[in-house]
């Protein structure tokens, strides 16, 4: 079974890994600079997102996106960390998809309240499949929210 240091330790390697990425990212790639890195199909740019997902609220009032952008995921991803190293007994599994999930949830929350929006600069395009543009801390999310559905696919218990 994981320990708490080690969940602690992968949460920090995400968080490393988005926030190393993104500062290389603002610092060499040009705003809407779109640079193709596998012909047209893996695209690297530098697009700086207000809202949320796919820029979602972006629009939105001040003091809403701080609540919803901020201040609730802040809450969320407290509680999750906390119940995540307090938990005597947990699927190791289910331990890595939640670390990888409060790590990338943590990365984008840094951005938002330091730099107040989120820096995204990969996107993918085959054929006509085409994704928005995300970051490492995105990638981390969704391993972790796919691992937690396909555990509870087949039938491991999801408790934190």
């Amino acid at each position: 079974m994981f320990s708490r240091l080690a969940v602690v330790v992968l949460v920090l390697l995400n968080i490393g890994c988005d926030q190393v990425s993104k500062r290389v990212v603002r610092e060499n790639v040009s705003h809407q600079e779109f640079i193709p890195l596998i012909k047209h199909h893996f695209i690297l740019t530098n697009v700086e997102n207000t809202g949320a997902m796919l820029g979602f609220g972006a629009n939105f009032p001040p003091i809403i996106k701080l609540i919803l952008f901020q201040v609730l995921p802040l809450l969320v991803l407290l509680i999750l960390l906390y119940r995540l190293l307090t938990r005597r007994q947990t699927n190791t599994w289910m331990l890595l998809a939640f670390a990888f999930v409060i790590g990338g949830g943590i990365g984008n929350l840094i951005d938002r309240i330091a730099v107040g929006s989120v820096t995204d600069f990969f996107q993918i395009r085959l054929g006509f499949f085409r994704t928005g543009i995300f970051n490492m801390a995105d990638v981390a999310v969704t391993t972790g929210v796919l691992l937690i559905l396909f555990l509870g696919l087949i039938g491991k218990k999801i408790t934190v």
